[in-house]
């Protein structure tokens, strides 16, 4: 007996180490949807030496430990399915790297603009939606789970400062239909995933008010998270008139993660940063800044920050890729990456 006591301590105190070395994991990933697309239309990616890479193994050797990706409900075309991304999370498993899903609960893209019904739903009443809802995340995670995909953390909508599933799941003024369709949500992810952290999505992370504001009025309509997600962008922050300058982005965001964390008893994720391609020293040199701040000023408070779309090109600005190869914007994970 006194053996088997012996054995059970040792087994015990290695599972709490295990733990301890996990949860001090920070976490550095992108987020990759667009890839299947991109190889469908024949366009190949290369590292920066101009060697052809498959886009997860080129995550990874940029110093990227996770990834990120969209689900929509019936993307017309296919792309960002969850059989499509499925695709993708199996890369990811291959390579050791955990997923994060992101539900945008929209047939396409949903975001502090848009948060359209899908048309699967439309003319559902809240009960009806909720169901809906909760379904498909169900099954989406299913189809994941069968795989052997590590899903860390689900995000109920796509910054959802909002809320989503409008007009119905409108946050404002009343969140109680928001809060009831994201506890749908919350409550199917446990039911599959039950160690999954589940992310509630927020824009503009400069601003510490709309993130007080939001969880305040979540938490008193019964909401439930166990992250808070947040995006970060000096482009869209200055572009909004929400900061006067980079500098402030950066000085907020590490000050608001510590407030919101200490606050409402939740980490932090940055779930979504970018930066214009077209400037990428300065790019990498305040991704730098930002992620050795989110690390090393915010008390463990930060577990993590993912880029948004490093291989887009073309029309949008905030990609980090000039001529399918990265620039030296994802200096700033592999440099962070020799820290870990």
């Amino acid at each position: 007996m006194r053996k088997q006591i012996i054995i059970w301590v040792v087994a015990l105190a290695g599972f709490l180490v295990d733990c301890q070395a996990q949860d001090s994991t920070f976490w550095m990933g992108a987020d990759i949807s667009g890839t299947t697309s991109l190889e469908a239309r024949g366009i190949q990616l290369y590292n920066a030496s101009g060697e052809p890479r498959e886009n997860t193994v080129l995550m990874k050797e940029l110093g990227m430990n996770a990834i990120r990706l969209r689900i929509w409900v019936d993307p017309p075309g296919g792309f960002c399915s969850k059989e499509d991304m499925l695709v993708l999370a199996k890369r990811a498993k291959a390579l050791g790297m955990p997923v994060m899903i992101d539900f945008h609960y929209s047939d396409s893209w949903a975001d502090p603009e848009k948060q359209p019904i899908p048309r699967a739903w439309q003319g559902m009443d809240l009960r009806q939606m909720c169901k809906a809802l909760a379904r498909h995340t169900r099954e989406t995670l299913q189809l994941m789970k069968k795989n052997g995909i590590d899903v860390r953390w689900v995000q109920i909508g796509n910054e959802t400062t909002g809320g989503m599933l409008w007009e119905m799941g409108r946050a404002w003024p009343d969140m109680t239909n928001y809060a009831l369709l994201n506890n749908s949500g919350y409550d199917a992810v446990k039911k599959v995933y039950p160690h999954a952290q589940c992310i509630v999505h927020v824009d503009c992370g400069a601003v510490l008010s709309r993130f007080r504001d939001f969880f305040n009025a979540l938490k008193e309509k019964g909401g439930k998270w166990d992250i808070i997600g947040m995006s970060v962008y000096p482009y869209w922050d200055l572009k909004g008139n929400h900061v006067h300058s980079e500098e402030e982005t950066l000085h907020n965001v590490p000050r608001n993660v510590y407030y919101l964390a200490e606050e409402f008893g939740t980490d932090v994720m940055v779930v979504e940063t970018g930066y214009e391609c077209s400037r990428p020293e300065e790019g990498k040199a305040f991704l730098t800044q930002l992620i050795h701040a989110l690390r090393h000023d915010t008390e463990g408070h930060c577990r993590g920050v993912f880029y948004w779309a490093p291989e887009a090109e073309g029309p949008y600005p905030l990609g980090a890729f000039k001529d399918h190869r990265p620039t030296v914007i994802m200096d700033a994970f592999s440099a962070a990456s020799d820290e870990q």
